[in-house]
């Protein structure tokens, strides 16, 4: 089978042509603008959108409403869905003012084929991935390579919470270094990072639930569905047994613009997120359950290629690329007078605040789903308030940029390979006025030396921090010491130490999966 292929079938763990997929091109945005029909249906919604898919998408659309729309923003005329994740913006130092990023390339949704009998969404299906309010990474260190999935059970981070953490990610584009993997970078890198490292902007990922009860929503809008136990692959809960099409989305942002260069600021999403950790996606389906479901039983050739899939070409060519960026949602009247991709802008839209800790972001009334102890969101363990004093050496995350690769095999729109040591630690450089004071204690933890305790093989549980405190900020006051173990995983490029209970260490070799051809079909810079 040609090399190629392989790549294809690896994607994010596919491993044979049963578990095959398609590429779902949206290269048009329906529009941006403050609507969000799942969670605030029929109202104005808090924070901005970038939306793909049909033309009925409004502030009240439903099933009906999104099949009926006129046009679509994706490539197959059949597919009426909408898709729809937070903008990007870009704060500026010295004017306080905020500028949209640009979008490139429009959005990508993966439809992967996982697990056995695979089901359509049925009519009136939606759900949303990612929670808003989240700003706090609690499944370890996000400055550190993911543990192998093998070990995850054993970790206790198999729980909806931790493996709905890991299914966002942040991808570094360098067209000319080796690509990272997909979902490996679990929080949003800093400009100081993204300018050294991502002249190709940043590509941010999410995986929605793939396990379903049958219900087509929830009074939360994501309870009816569920993740199986490896996020993308694996074993449902015996709660959501039936398997649903495992939907992955990719939107391309042109940090690297020139209204950019050279300038002191932040990049922030439209809900007032810095850290990355909030960010989420909604789904509502448009699709022809019959429709969909003769693509899910059909479209199995191993490119992911619309073209190859007979069903999606035999009723009508596929649109243009002019055609899907032609095809715009209808502005309600409300949102008439507001912009939210004018140039620059005085404030977020929607007055939305920037919200960098889980107190802040927390609404009145409705707490996040929040873990108070980073530690114990790794292994399950609850804190006490005895504490002694402890000092843990510091250290200083590396800066050096991925190592180039002469592969052909590498696609203008990133192919990925899963290589540990290819993505580099970027802590948080909001500035100093919006760094909580620290707790007074006998010794304090540089950032670093916090989030990279899951590495030593002494490690140690560290006491939950108040809440008003930055995730990467926390007194170095220590509860209990436990005594772990190193285990060595082997990938063909590296060898990666992680921590993880047992006796001795062990030996534990990982194939390189996690491997996708990314095709936004643009240059090293852009269409």
């Amino acid at each position: 089978m040609p090399s190629k292929i392989l790549t294809v079938l690896a994607i994010l763990g596919i491993s044979s042509v049963t578990e095959a997929f398609w590429r779902m091109e949206c290269r048009g945005s329906t529009g941006f603008a403050r609507i969000d029909p799942i969670v605030d249906f029929n109202k104005v919604s808090s924070h901005a959108h970038a939306v793909h898919g049909s033309s009925g998408f409004s502030t009240s659309a439903t099933y009906d409403d999104l099949t009926k729309g006129d046009c679509t923003s994706c490539a197959v005329k059949q597919d009426k869905s909408a898709y729809w994740t937070p903008a990007m913006y870009f704060l500026d130092d010295e004017t306080g003012e905020f500028s949209p990023v640009p979008q490139v390339g429009g959005m990508l949704a993966y439809y992967l084929l996982r697990g056995e009998n695979v089901t359509a969404f049925p009519p009136g299906f939606q759900m949303l991935a990612g929670s808003n309010y989240r700003r706090d990474y609690t499944v370890g260190d996000p400055y550190s390579p993911d543990p192998p999935q093998s070990n995850w059970a054993e970790l206790k981070q198999t729980g909806q919470s931790d493996l709905e953490q890991r299914a966002i990610g942040f991808n570094c584009l360098n067209y000319n270094k080796n690509p990272e993997a997909s979902l490996y970078r679990h929080y949003m890198p800093n400009k100081t990072f993204t300018d050294a490292n991502c002249p190709d902007g940043l590509r941010l990922e999410i995986m929605f639930p793939s396990c379903w009860n049958g219900a087509v929503s929830s009074d939360d809008h994501k309870s009816h569905v569920a993740y199986p136990d490896l996020v993308g692959n694996g074993v449902c809960p015996d709660t959501h047994t039936q398997r649903l099409v495992t939907l992955f989305y990719e939107t391309i942002w042109d940090t690297n613009a020139a209204q950019f260069q050279g300038k002191s600021g932040s990049f922030v999403i439209s809900n007032g997120d810095r850290t990355g950790y909030g960010y989420h996606g909604d789904f509502m389906t448009g699709w022809d359950p019959a429709f969909l479901q003769e693509a899910i039983d059909t479209c199995t050739n191993p490119s992911g290629e619309l073209s190859d899939c007979g069903l999606f070409t035999s009723n009508g060519p596929l649109l243009s690329e002019d055609e899907q960026r032609d095809c715009k949602f209808r502005t309600p009247l409300a949102l008439a007078a507001e912009n939210v991709i004018a140039k620059t802008l005085p404030q977020l839209p929607g007055g939305v605040q920037i919200q960098d800790g889980p107190e802040s972001a927390t609404p009145a009334g409705n707490p996040i789903d929040h873990f108070t102890s980073v530690i114990g969101g790794i292994f399950g363990g609850d804190s006490t308030t005895t504490t002694t004093s402890s000092s843990v050496p510091s250290s200083t995350p590396s800066t050096t940029a991925p190592a180039t690769t002469t592969s052909s095999d590498i696609q203008s729109g990133g192919a990925f390979i899963e290589d540990p040591a290819s993505a580099t630690p970027s802590t948080p450089d909001f500035g100093a006025a919006d760094v909580p004071s620290t707790p007074t204690s006998t010794s304090t933890l540089t950032t670093p030396a916090l989030l990279r305790l899951y590495w030593l093989p002494q490690l140690r549980r560290l006491r939950p921090p108040p809440y008003q405190q930055l995730p990467h900020l926390y007194a170095g006051l220590v509860e209990e010491i436990v005594w772990m173990q190193p285990v060595v995983y082997v990938t063909e490029d590296s060898v990666t130490t992680v921590t993880i209970p047992g006796p001795a260490p062990q030996q534990i070799k990982k194939a390189r999966d996690h491997i996708m051809q990314h095709r936004h079909n643009h240059g090293r810079r852009g269409y």
